[in-house]
C-alpha cells in the first residue's frame, strides 16, 4: 500500500487520542485534551533540538548553535501563544469538568521537567514527581549525571580560551546551574572583546526569559481559571506556579547586566 499523508503522519492513531472522559461530553473537555497534546508534543521537539543544540556546543559549531536556538526560541513563542487559546476556556467551563482529571497534574509532565533539567534547574528531588521505579523517574535521574546545556556552553568557552575556572567546569552536574565571580568577569571580557561567543550569551538570554514568558503567562492563565484553589492532582497550584516566576536558568548572565 503507498504511503500517504495519513499514514506517514499517523493521523487515524493521533486524532484518536483525544478521548474526554466528562459526561456528554463537556463541549470544552476537547479542547483543554488538545492543548495540553500538543504541549507534550511541543515539548518533545524542544527536547529533541536541545539535545542537537548540545552535540554542537560540543563541537564548537556556533552556526550550528544560534540556527538550533532560533528553532526553540521561535517554538517557545508558539507555547506562549497557546494560552491565549487556553483562556478562553471559562472557569465555570473548566469546573464542569475538572473533577474527572482526578490525581493527573500537568505537575507530573515528564518532559517538561526533563527541559527544566537539560537547560540546568536541577535537584534529586525534582525527580520524585515520578513513581520510584518507574522508567519516566530513571530517566530524569539519568540526566542528573549529564552536563546541561549551560555546562556545555562554558565548555565551549574555555575551548575558545576563555578563563573560565576548571572547578567550574568540573562541578557536580547533578546540581543547578552554578554562580561564580569568575565566571561573571570571564562573561563581561567576553562581550567587550568577542563578539562570536557574545551573541551565543544572547541566545541563553532569549531562551531564559522566553521559559520565564511562558512560566507567568502559565500561571495568568491558572490564577483566571481556578483562582487560589488548589491545583488538579493535589499541586499546589497557582501558588506553587508563582513562586517559580523570575527564577533564571542561567544566574550569572543575568548578573552581569549591572556591571556594564
Amino acid at each position: 500500500m503507498p504511503l500517504t499523508y495519513s499514514s506517514y503522519l499517523q493521523l487515524d492513531s493521533l486524532l484518536g487520542l483525544q478521548r474526554p472522559l466528562s459526561d456528554g461530553p463537556e463541549h470544552d473537555e476537547t479542547l483543554f485534551i488538545v492543548i495540553h497534546q500538543v504541549y507534550e508534543l511541543w515539548f518533545k521537539q524542544i527536547l529533541h533540538e536541545v539535545g542537537h543544540l548540545q552535540l554542537a556546543l560540543r563541537r564548537d559549531d556556533v552556526p550550528t548553535v544560534l540556527f538550533g536556538m532560533k528553532r526553540i526560541l521561535c517554538v517557545m513563542k508558539t507555547l506562549v501563544g497557546q494560552v491565549d487559546i487556553l483562556e478562553t476556556m471559562t472557569p465555570l467551563s473548566f469546573s464542569s469538568f475538572r473533577t474527572r482529571l482526578e490525581t493527573s497534574s500537568g505537575f507530573q509532565s515528564v518532559q517538561f521537567r526533563e527541559l527544566e533539567m537539560r537547560l540546568g534547574y536541577r535537584s534529586a528531588a525534582r525527580t520524585k514527581a515520578q513513581p520510584e521505579g518507574s522508567p519516566e523517574r530513571a530517566r530524569l535521574e539519568a540526566i542528573l549525571t549529564e552536563p546541561s546545556l549551560y555546562d556545555d556552553f562554558l565548555g565551549l568557552l574555555a575551548r575558545r580560551g576563555v578563563p573560565i575556572p576548571a572547578a567550574v567546569l568540573n562541578r557536580d552536574v547533578a546540581e543547578s546551574n552554578p554562580e561564580d565571580p569568575d565566571v561573571r568577569a570571564a562573561l563581561i571580557a567576553v562581550y567587550r572583546a568577542r563578539s562570536d561567543l557574545a551573541v551565543v550569551s544572547e541566545r541563553l538570554v532569549d531562551l531564559d526569559e522566553g521559559l520565564q514568558e511562558w512560566r507567568y503567562r502559565h500561571v495568568k492563565m491558572v490564577e483566571r481559571t481556578i483562582g487560589m484553589k488548589m491545583g488538579t492532582g493535589g499541586s499546589p497550584g497557582a501558588e506553587y506556579l508563582r513562586a517559580t516566576l523570575f527564577r533564571p536558568l542561567f544566574p550569572d548572565l543575568w548578573t552581569i547586566r549591572s556591571d556594564f
